[in-house]
Parts: structure tokens; C-alpha cells; sequence
């Protein structure tokens, strides 16, 4: 298989104008921008743009927080420190060059502020992923009373005796929230259900070949899932994910152990659930493509050629490919485009038997009147075989009758297409046996077939099947097939 094909599933997203109706209603991103256009030039800031003391609690009152909310500076600091690192706010010149720690600044708005209600679905979108950043680094910095505790003469603070290691910590974050988008994204799962926090924090932590986890890992697991609790507290009000916290039952108590937390409890919310909203499909995406990953999207080949479609959805499952497929569809009249996915599934190389699948499968989905295109390619050595089963599945009349190499020639491909999209499934050792048994002196005449992957295809065949006899057989044809050229 090709190394350029994309390693992560594609992903459903919502419209971008979806995307930032949400982006617009999340409630972190709502109190910088309440707080922005309260700016002006009486706002008093420090020297690093942070709202000075005297000003927090009117910034405080105008988020609708009592004067006795303990958490309200708090929130309104975070908002306010969102607002200037997202260009919503701009600090003048005086707060923003000073190295005086007890200078003071003015600030205005931003040019970016007026983008939130003028602005293309895209700029709320990057407005969004910045005040996302701010978050996640935030995320990514230990407790502030560690932080001062860790605090030694001269002002510094010694992170090694804090334990605390600033890009591993992020990196951490950032593998938690690939982990989180990869189960998202799967098949296997429904994007809708939440994750339980022990099973996010044991993929992380636990190596895949361990069957038994030590006690040594489980406490390990156990403190993850400590620090997940308080990051996704703060995640969740900038909308990347719905986070139903851990049991405050569970939280030790000052001076105390920890409970035992057990993926295995009854009621498993009791450990925190979390999942990926829209919203923070799209971030979490966007972060894997500025890291540099390929992280595709359902729906973004359907201006693009048959053979990129093909050569893309190769590698994605089923319903996905389907998805892609079915929209690329939609775009073309039936005949020309089954056409062109005939084109593009020709070839040798070694990518070409799963070109040819999944022409398979889009044809599959393409009406009757793509009949013409099917029938020009029935004498084709490549195409003739799936052409006369697409005609057949319709009842088409006048189809004429495959030879015998034609039958065995589509063999072949069929079983090499499905060994580069499953490896050695159940559902191809069960293809496998089903071929030995219906066709008496397979291996025979299967050698024979002049397919690039006719010996690959033999020697598989040898792995899956179950019993002694037939699979020894079909040792014996690869080795035939290899010493005639094939």
C-alpha cells in the first residue's frame, strides 16, 4: 500500500456556517467579546495586557457574576486574556512594550472584533481556534497554588522539583484529544456516545501489549484521569467537548488517598464522561493539520477526479467511502462518471486490485443508465470481469459469459483487494475457503493467472486456510506462480 494514503478516518463536519453559529454561542468565547466591547480607553491593563486589579470587578459585574462570586475574576480574567490573545482586544503602545511590571496600559478594540458579526463563517472560525489555543495551553500549566508553592528566592519557579515538564504535559494534552478524535471518528463507535475518562486515560498510559495492568500503571492511569478532570473543566466552556465531570465523592480529600477508581464500577459516569462536540471535531482536525497530519474530511473529493477519489477512499471504511463516494456522485450525470471511475481503475501497481474495489462499490451505487459504459469495457482484461457482475446484479439482458481466465483473473484481484483493506480478516479466511471448496483443482489453474499479485495472493491463501492439506497446497502454487514471473 501506498505510504502517501491518509492514516487517519475521515471525518463528518458540520458546514463551516454551523461551525460558526457554534463558535459564536459558546460561552468563553461570548465573555471576551462582551468584555471587548466594554474596552475603551479607560480600561486599565498591565504590562502584559492582564486587567489590573482595580478594573476586575467591573469586568466581573458586566458578566453578570455577584460581587461575593469567588470564581467570577477568575472567569472574567481568563475571558479578558482571551479577548486580547484572539486581536478582539489591541493594547496600546505604552502596555504593550514596558517591561515594568507595575506600568500601566490602555488598550482599544481590535480590528478582528468586528469580524464576529461581519465576518465570513471562516474568520468566526479562526477567532474561535485562537481563543481554543489560549485555552489549551492554559490546560496544559499545573495548579496555580503548585506554582506558588514551587516558587523559590529570585522569583523563579524550579519546575523540576515541581515534576511538572511544560512541552510533555501539552504533548500529553494534544495525544489525549487525538486519542479522543480518533474514537470519534471510528466506525466501531458512535460519535455521539461519550467516552469514559479510565478508558482515555488507560489509552494513554497503558502499552498495547500489556494483558494485565500493574499496580504501577493503574496509579499511573489514576493520576491521569485526576489531571484530564480539572483540563476538561476548562475545555468545556470553549466548547471542544461535553464533560460531565468526576464524582466529587471520589476526589480525595485533603490529606488523603485517593479512592480507588476501577474502569470496571457499575455506574461508570461516576469517572467522568467526555465527548468531542462538532465544534471541537473541527479544532481538534485543524490542530492535526498544522502539526502536518493528513486528516480528511467527508465530502472534500467531490470536486476531484475519479482517480484521486479512488486512490483517497482506498484506505478509508466502508461508510465513509460510501459517504465520499455518494457525494462525489451527486455532482455528475450517471454515465459519464462511471465512466471515468472505469478509467481510473485500471492498472498493475500494486494499489490497483483496491482502485478497482472500490469502483466496485461506487458503481454499485450509480443507476441504470450508466449501462453503456458498463458494456464498453466487457472485452476489457482488467474491467470485464466486475462489468458482467454489475450487469448481472441488474438482470441485464445479452451479458455475455466470462472465460474461464477472465473468472480466475477476477479471483484473484477480488482476494488481493480485500488482503490491502482487511490484512488476514475472518471475512477473507471465510472467502478463502469458500474458493477452495467450490472450485475442485483451484491451485491448479490459479498459478497461471497472469495478475501482479497472483503469487501474494496464493501465499495468503496458504496462511488463512484452515486445513493442512488445501493451504500446503496453495504454498506449492505461489511457489509456481513466483518461478513463472507472476
Amino acid at each position: 500500500m501506498s505510504e502517501e494514503r491518509p492514516t487517519l478516518p475521515p471525518v463528518r463536519l458540520n458546514s463551516e456556517a454551523e461551525l460558526a453559529r457554534d463558535a459564536l454561542a459558546v460561552p468563553l468565547l461570548a465573555r471576551a467579546v462582551r468584555l471587548a466591547r466594554w474596552a475603551g480607553p479607560d480600561t486599565r491593563v498591565g504590562a502584559g495586557g492582564e486587567l489590573v486589579e482595580a478594573q476586575l470587578p467591573a469586568a466581573t459585574a458586566l458578566l453578570g457574576y455577584a460581587p461575593d462570586d469567588e470564581d467570577g475574576p477568575g472567569y472574567a480574567a481568563e475571558a479578558w486574556r482571551v479577548a486580547v490573545d484572539t486581536g478582539l482586544v489591541e493594547l496600546t503602545e505604552e502596555a504593550d512594550v514596558t517591561d515594568d511590571a507595575d506600568a500601566e496600559g490602555t488598550v482599544t478594540q481590535g480590528e478582528d472584533l468586528a469580524l464576529l458579526t461581519a465576518g465570513s463563517p471562516q474568520d468566526v472560525l479562526g477567532i474561535w481556534l485562537g481563543a481554543l489555543d489560549t485555552v489549551l495551553a492554559d490546560a496544559a500549566v499545573p495548579d496555580l497554588d503548585d506554582l506558588v508553592d514551587a516558587l523559590q528566592e529570585g522569583g523563579e519557579i524550579d519546575l523540576e522539583s515541581l515534576g511538572w515538564d511544560p512541552e510533555r504535559e501539552s504533548e500529553f494534552l494534544e495525544g489525549v484529544l487525538g486519542n479522543l478524535y480518533l474514537l470519534t471518528v471510528s466506525e466501531e463507535t458512535d460519535a455521539d456516545t461519550p467516552v469514559p475518562l479510565p478508558a482515555l486515560a488507560a489509552s494513554m498510559i497503558v502499552p498495547d501489549d500489556m494483558d494485565e495492568p500493574t499496580d504501577d500503571v493503574l496509579e499511573q492511569v489514576s493520576d491521569a484521569m485526576m489531571r484530564l478532570d480539572d483540563q476538561f473543566r476548562l475545555l468545556e466552556p470553549v466548547g471542544l467537548v461535553e464533560y460531565s465531570p468526576v464524582d466529587e465523592a471520589l476526589m480525595a480529600e485533603a490529606g488523603e488517598e485517593p479512592a480507588e477508581l476501577s474502569p470496571e464500577e457499575e455506574d461508570i459516569s461516576r469517572y467522568g464522561l467526555v465527548r468531542l462536540t462538532p465544534l471541537g471535531l473541527y479544532g481538534v482536525r485543524a490542530r492535526m493539520l498544522d502539526a502536518g497530519l493528513d486528516a480528511p474530511v467527508v465530502g472534500e473529493l467531490a470536486d476531484k477526479g475519479a482517480d484521486l477519489l479512488l486512490a483517497a477512499t482506498a484506505d478509508f471504511p466502508d461508510g465513509a467511502a460510501r459517504a465520499e463516494t455518494a457525494l462525489w456522485l451527486e455532482r455528475r450525470q450517471p454515465l459519464p462518471a462511471a465512466r471515468e471511475l472505469l478509467a481510473a481503475a485500471r492498472g498493475e501497481d500494486e494499489d490497483a486490485p483496491l482502485r478497482r474495489l472500490r469502483c466496485q462499490q461506487a458503481l454499485s451505487l450509480v443507476g441504470g443508465e450508466a449501462e453503456p459504459a458498463l458494456r464498453e469495457v466487457l472485452d476489457d482484461a482488467e474491467l470485464g470481469g466486475l462489468a458482467r457482475v454489475w450487469l448481472a446484479e441488474r438482470g441485464a439482458a445479452d451479458v455475455p459469459p466470462p472465460s474461464e481466465a477472465m473468472v480466475y483473473w477476477l479471483t484473484i484481484d477480488t482476494v488481493a483487494a480485500q488482503l490491502a483493506a482487511e490484512g488476514n480478516s475472518d471475512e477473507l479466511q471465510g472467502l478463502v475457503e469458500g474458493l477452495a471448496q467450490q472450485h475442485g483443482g483451484f491451485f491448479d489453474s490459479a498459478w497461471r493467472v497472469d495478475h501482479p499479485a497472483t503469487a501474494d495472493v496464493l501465499e495468503a491463501m496458504g496462511r488463512l486456510h484452515p486445513d493442512k492439506r488445501v493451504a500446503k497446497e496453495a504454498r506449492k502454487a505461489a511457489f509456481k506462480a513466483r518461478s513463472a514471473g507472476r
